[in-house]
């Protein structure tokens, strides 16, 4: 099915919004791309380019909330495979792999987990560890902003979403090099302050420091885990730790790098994605 978007109705009624490349070198394998938070699904410009360079075909899942997709409160990030599931059986995609930034990576991990006869190979970049990681101290490192964020979370959705509409300007800082690499433009622009967007962003967070509804270390497939010592976003602590929940998983940490600028090491990234494909 050449298509470049495509609606998915799920048994409880929800939609499920995809987006994909054109169908290019879909024969050398597909990939399934998981956005950070707020974003309407398109992958960044340098996976976009990386992928289209290497004949991979992707295939965007907005999760709930985000873009085109239904709203789903009380969602896991396991939650995620059922509906990357549902999207691929709708495409007629047997098998692919999964990647993911930011937000999107734990969701990424899941699919691998979740979905073991289906994930050939997984890229998790910039990536959360769970919050109960042992030995993991999960605030430590991270932009004061996101942790006020991101406590406000612990406390559930209504408390996350009043925090929210009560600091609207509230912004995590970016680094010289992140703030470098947006200048790129890689990203669209986006809307944060409308009620949609506040809803997608407690929901995200909400599942980020819940429990996730599955083990990371359970994936079994090729694991990458691309990060940046830079990145105040998400700490690169938390890849080593989910290293050492992943024995098979590969760590690329990068010195120069911070949670944008890590993209611009994606077609490296998706070489090493091809070659498990």
């Amino acid at each position: 099915m050449q298509l470049d978007a495509v609606d998915v109705t799920m048994p409880d009624g929800r939609r499920v919004a995809a987006r994909m490349s054109v169908s290019h070198g879909s024969d050398r394998g597909t990939l399934f791309w998981h956005h950070g938070t707020l974003r309407d699904g398109t992958p960044p410009r340098p996976v976009v380019a990386a992928a289209h360079r290497l004949g991979l075909r992707w295939v965007s899942v907005a999760r709930p909330g985000h873009g085109r997709s239904t709203s789903r409160p009380g969602r896991t990030v396991a939650s995620v495979a059922r509906d990357v599931a549902a999207v691929a059986d709708h495409l007629g995609v047997d098998r692919f792999a999964v990647v993911g930034h930011s937000a999107g990576a734990p969701h990424a991990l899941a699919c691998a987990a979740l979905l073991p006869d289906r994930v050939l190979a997984a890229v998790a970049i910039s990536a959360f560890a769970p919050r109960d990681t042992p030995g993991l101290d999960w605030y430590a490192q991270l932009d004061p902003a996101a942790t006020l964020s991101l406590r406000a979370a612990e406390q559930g959705r209504e408390h996350k979403l009043a925090f929210d509409r009560a600091h609207p300007t509230l912004r995590w800082l970016h680094s010289p090099t992140d703030l470098e690499a947006l200048d790129q433009g890689w990203f669209p622009d986006e809307d944060t302050t409308g009620d949609a967007a506040v809803t997608a962003r407690a929901d995200d967070h909400v599942a980020l420091v819940t429990p996730w509804g599955f083990d990371p270390g359970a994936a079994r497939c090729p694991t990458l885990l691309l990060h940046g010592d830079g990145d105040t976003f998400v700490p690169a602590t938390h890849a080593r730790a989910l290293g050492a929940a992943m024995p098979q998983a590969e760590k690329w940490v990068s010195p120069v790098d911070g949670h944008f600028s890590i993209l611009r090491r994606c077609d490296a990234a998706l070489e090493w994605l091809r070659r498990r494909l």
